[in-house]
């Protein structure tokens, strides 16, 4: 069927605007998206469109924006036609018309503990960074805006019973794999078989715990995993008892400092259609692995709030749910949105970042907020 194709073209990079209802195939790590719209749709509600086109041109072109805070183009799921720019004041991935909804499923509400499994060559220096990571989720003390200020966001999140999703979020116990046990090369699979021989090792094996623990397996920057690259830079789901025993929640993430930084580590590293445009200097001096730390934290937050895939999600397939963490992908700060990342914070070495950890700072980004349906986090000039 022809169709007709919309591109904005901002700041030298090509962007998306899901306006009405479009065909959307989009990956979802900063892959070139076009928006394609068909022509009775386009005909029949040609003033919404224009409506909604000058919003967001006076949106982006009313102030200078800093060259800081662009990014390669959002990367929605192939299921997120729900969601589309409205005339909402807020910016931030704002619209009436995502349908986040609960479906009833277990969402995490007691204490959740994340154990980690290393999979190849880690330096002590990297592993730090993303342990002080996960042991800032509840760090309430810690300097605003916060890590702990963001993982607020999830707990708004409840169960059938109307509780919420629990503060406490714990570095559990460590798995070693330096040797790759299953090579380095791996499949959707094979990280399951990963994760079973973390569980059943015959020396120090990970506890099982099915009901708040996650597992997080983080591959060093020599693995592949099927997709990486091309379409994610980390994903998560639950263990099948037929490979592994048990159904367990987890999520991998991937160092992409060798294979993709301009992909997976953005904007510590630049993709090379961006030229001229000059990588943010990361806030804890490695690319790869500050680049990983809005990736876990993404895939933690959809952990504690969609499990095992049934609770917490937009669209109509539970096979590619859109979560919390999708709905505001690319934001990170205060009028985020499209191919801008949002108000950021710059340090006085000259690093980018958008909150405060215990002893460090990461850029991550925002979540969605159900309760006042845009995205929110602690960084926001107007919250």
């Amino acid at each position: 069927m022809n169709q007709t194709h919309l591109i904005l073209h901002f700041c030298g990079s090509f962007s998306k605007v899901n306006i009405i209802s479009p065909s959307i195939y989009a990956h979802r790590h900063h892959k070139t998206q076009l928006l394609s719209v068909k022509p009775h749709l386009l005909k029949m509600h040609r003033p919404s469109l224009l409506l909604s086109l000058l919003t967001l041109l006076t949106l982006l072109t009313a102030a200078p924006l800093p060259a800081i805070g662009y990014r390669p183009l959002p990367h929605l799921r192939p299921n997120s036609s729900d969601l589309r720019f409205s005339d909402s004041k807020k910016y931030e991935g704002s619209s009436e018309f995502v349908h986040l909804r609960y479906h009833m499923g277990p969402v995490l509400t007691g204490s959740i503990t994340v154990h980690t499994i290393w999979y190849g060559q880690w330096q002590k220096s990297q592993k730090k960074i993303i342990r002080e990571f996960i042991g800032s989720f509840s760090a309430v003390n810690a300097k605003h805006p916060s890590v702990a200020g963001w993982w607020d966001t999830v707990r708004l999140y409840t169960d059938q019973t109307g509780a919420n999703i629990s503060r406490t979020v714990r570095l559990g116990e460590q798995k070693n794999d330096r040797f790759y046990s299953h090579g380095k090369s791996l499949t959707r699979l094979s990280i399951q078989s990963v994760i079973k021989s973390a569980v059943t090792a015959k020396t120090k094996p990970l506890p099982i715990n099915p009901s708040n623990g996650l597992y997080l397996l983080l591959t060093s920057d020599d693995v592949y995993v099927e997709d990486f690259c091309g379409q994610v830079c980390g994903f998560h789901y639950f263990t099948f008892p037929s490979i592994v025993g048990y159904t367990l929640p987890f999520a991998w993430v991937g160092n992409s400092a060798k294979l993709c930084p301009g992909i997976c580590a953005y904007p510590f590293a630049v993709p090379e259609y961006m030229q001229g445009l000059k990588p943010l200097k990361s806030p804890n001096g490695d690319v790869g692995v500050d680049g990983m730390i809005s990736v876990i934290g993404h895939e933690v937050a959809e952990l504690a709030t969609n499990p095992l895939v049934n609770a917490w999600y937009a669209g109509q397939d539970p096979v590619a749910p859109v979560e919390i963490a999708d709905l505001c992908e690319g934001i990170y700060g205060t009028g985020g949105g499209g191919s801008y990342m949002g108000q950021l914070l710059n340090g006085k070495d000259g690093a980018t970042y958008n909150m405060n950890g215990i002893r460090r700072r990461y850029l991550v980004q925002w979540l969605w907020n159900h309760v006042v349906s845009y995205c929110t986090g602690p960084n926001a000039l107007d919250q």
